[in-house]
């Protein structure tokens, strides 16, 4: 988890600082002014992660229900004081201070939440009742304070996770038809109602027919690819970002990385995704403790999806969503979120039962000396409530009821029923009462 973590952040920032360079100097005057704030949030990020990285994974659990209301009343505040970009209200921004970007953070607690919610009615999700509220509710709830900024990719990744969360908890198969169903239905209605997002739809299907509008970034993204070949141009030897490419830093970056690096370049992107992949679910599958597998496997989803949707719609297979490539694309909020959640993963990592045993049979190394983490705690199920005893003991079958034995019934019944001694073969007579 930490080799692909470190991998794809120095990759990151060294595509980022290739891709932004133009862009860069007509803004700011500098080549370098995009990399140094990307640099900046990078360095919030880490420190970031290594204090998830200390604290334990039954804190987090604690604090979900908090962490999802303060998301949600940013979510709502952002509608009224927010700044708006691009056509949507979506960040905050307090004078000379960097933006924020609400919604990022409210993915992750929104995960956080539903684990707990999810793991504590575990016993009763074969009922649909439980296994739908609150957490159908609440992400509706989302849903609409998202769109109504609007802000279409956002709620896409929501959705990515509310679908990861009720798979990995067992929900049945048929309860993803109606999902996938309404959601069909909701973004054909989303669609219609927005004229871009009609333009978008329209493109996609056929991005000749209006090459220098809207189907402009798609065709941009595929002659850049095309450009790059097997080993690509060379790093920082492109031509997307001289004005061809919009957005080549953020949501396109990708097909930077194609043009200057090439399929090489691209295949070395993917498989780091595809590690990711297997390393989340393998946490997940590893760890005992059922809110930890729920998260970490939810979590993984997330970032791997987001990663195929923003690699999907540079190549063409599907529409342009404006969703950003993890670690990679510029961008501070997203960056930061990303890099808490792969602190989480990391400390999932260590709760496994096995590195348990092991952090703690090798006390204090260098790792643990450098970064201070405290030894991880093994996981231990809470014990399960003992039903009550009843107050009478419970009847013999053909006991007559109704009636009272008196002890001469009670002695007779004795004497008949004691087994033969083990010497004679004859039953023993009774004592006589002095």
């Amino acid at each position: 988890m930490l080799a692909v973590f470190g991998l794809l952040t120095v990759f990151g920032l060294v595509m980022v600082l290739s891709a932004s360079a133009v862009d860069s100097m007509d803004q700011y005057g500098s080549s370098y002014a995009i990399f140094y704030r990307q640099l900046l949030y990078c360095g919030v990020g880490l420190v970031l992660f290594l204090v998830v990285l200390r604290i334990p994974p039954k804190t987090f659990r604690r604090l979900s229900p908090l962490m999802l209301a303060v998301c949600l009343l940013l979510l709502a505040l952002v509608l009224v004081v927010g700044h708006e970009a691009g056509g949507a209200r979506s960040w905050f921004r307090l004078g000379p201070l960097p933006s924020f970007q609400p919604v990022e953070v409210a993915k992750v607690a929104f995960a956080l939440w539903g684990a707990h919610v999810l793991v504590v009615k575990r016993a009763l999700l074969s009922q649909w009742r439980h296994l739908l509220v609150p957490v159908i509710p609440v992400a509706l709830l989302i849903f609409t304070l998202i769109m109504m900024q609007p802000d279409l990719g956002s709620t896409i990744t929501v959705g990515i996770v509310m679908l990861a969360l009720l798979w990995f908890a067992g929900a049945p198969l048929r309860l993803f038809a109606v999902i996938v169903l309404a959601g069909v239905t909701g973004a054909l209605v989303l669609a219609l109602s927005a004229p871009y997002r009609l333009d978008r739809m329209l493109s996609f299907f056929d991005p000749a027919g209006d090459p220098l509008n809207t189907g402009y970034h798609a065709r941009q993204a595929l002659f850049a690819l095309a450009d790059g070949g097997m080993l690509g141009k060379g790093l920082g030897q492109g031509s997307a970002k001289f004005s061809y490419l919009p957005n080549v830093h953020n949501d396109f970056i990708f097909a930077v990385v194609g043009e200057e690096l090439g399929l090489v370049g691209c295949a070395l992107v993917i498989g780091l995704f595809a590690t990711l992949a297997y390393v989340g679910l393998r946490i997940a599958a590893r760890n005992t403790d059922p809110w930890n597998r729920l998260v970490a496997a939810t979590l993984t989803t997330w970032l791997v999806a987001q990663a195929a949707v923003n690699i999907g719609y540079v190549v063409g297979l599907l529409p342009v969503t404006g969703l950003q490539l993890p670690l990679m694309s510029s961008g501070g909020t997203s960056l930061i979120a990303v890099m808490i959640v792969f602190g989480m993963l990391a400390n999932f990592a260590r709760h496994e039962p096995e590195a348990v045993a092991a952090l703690r049979s090798q006390g204090v190394n260098r790792r643990r000396r450098w970064f201070h983490l405290p030894l991880p705690d093994a996981y231990r199920p809470r014990p399960r409530r003992r039903p009550a005893r009843p107050a009478t003991q419970p009847r013999r079958p053909g006991r007559p009821t109704g009636t009272l034995r008196t002890t001469g019934q009670a002695a007779a019944r004795g004497r008949a029923g004691r087994a033969p001694s083990a010497r004679t073969g004859r039953r023993r007579r009774p004592r006589r009462a002095p």
